[in-house]
């Protein structure tokens, strides 16, 4: 049987894995429009927690989880048309510092719209007892079943969008508008269409993240913040536009901010004492991706799995 610190280990390692899938999921849409669109979108966060929210309400009328999970999806992805549609799309050639403002006003206003929908204390989602249970990996270890589950739909949406976007010919056309939309609209492609349909896509994988979260975290009101700023240094590390990357840089940070936050106490601790790991460790712990991106900025701007030019 393995001991104590191999079982916590091993349990952490998984909850860093299903943290990283859940970044992943958040920021393939959102690299998909930076990198694609070049549309910086601050507000994938509020669709993220539109998703937590609609899949928290339509769970609490129909009892049914699953329903609610393809219902925020859908309504979520409806939500980012309307958004692309009726605005956003208007910005594409503005500078990027208007974007920031036009989006940073999306936030106030879907904070509002989700504050009066659902009130401000927030709505929480109980989980099927199919999914509400653990599952034994060793003596002595037992699992949420429900966080393997987020870790196999974060690698499903993985496959899914390496065949959307290597195999199909959507997918050629995507990369296409993200090389020289010019060129793709001269070949008489429809690029307001294609531009509809990645930001559309963008905020339906914002929305099943947001639905997944929702049983772990609650829905809550500004939810979708703290982790936009997560997702943006995801976008750093694995490259603006690669989704390879973004896939293994949310693996990156999940495991560093995930072991980080589990161990750096108990480092600390025995380096410099039990005093200075109370004072510093829960500060530094969260720090880490912070630095690493720093790190990663100075030696490699391009990222670490962006293909380096020439």
């Amino acid at each position: 049987m393995p001991d104590t610190a191999t079982l916590l280990f091993l349990e952490q390692s998984l909850n860093a894995l299903q943290f990283g899938m859940m970044l992943f999921m958040i920021t393939a849409g959102l690299t998909l429009v930076f990198g694609i669109m070049d549309l910086v979108n601050l507000a994938h966060g509020s669709q993220f927690m539109f998703g937590a929210f609609i899949a928290a309400w339509v769970a609490g009328e129909t009892g049914n989880f699953y329903l609610a999970v393809v219902v925020a999806i859908v309504l979520t992805m409806a939500l980012g048309f309307l958004m692309e549609v009726t605005v956003l799309r208007h910005f594409y050639k503005r500078h990027h510092l208007d974007q920031v403002l036009v989006t940073f006003g999306f936030i106030l206003i879907l904070n509002e719209v989700a504050r009066a929908l659902w009130g401000a204390q927030g709505l929480s989602l109980a989980l099927p007892d199919a999914l509400n249970r653990s599952v034994p990996l060793l003596p002595g270890l037992d699992y949420s079943l429900y966080r393997f589950v987020f870790i196999v739909c974060g690698i499903v949406v993985s496959i899914f969008l390496y065949v959307l976007i290597v195999k199909t010919r959507v997918g050629m056309l995507i990369r296409a508008g993200a090389s020289d939309r010019d060129m793709v609209r001269g070949l008489g492609v429809n690029i307001g269409l294609l531009f509809t349909f990645v930001f559309g896509l963008g905020a339906a994988l914002a929305g099943l993240s947001g639905a997944l979260a929702a049983p772990i975290m609650s829905a809550t009101i500004g939810m979708g913040e703290p982790i936009l700023i997560i997702a943006f240094v995801v976008i750093v590390l694995g490259g603006v536009g690669n989704v390879k990357g973004a896939f293994w840089a949310a693996l990156l940070i999940g495991f560093i901010d995930t072991l980080g936050r589990s161990y750096m106490a108990a480092i600390i601790s025995f380096l410099a004492g039990d005093s200075v790991s109370a004072a510093l460790a829960p500060s530094l712990s969260g720090m880490l991706i912070y630095l690493l991106m720093a790190c990663v900025l100075v030696v490699r701007p391009e990222g670490l799995f962006a293909r380096r030019a020439g």
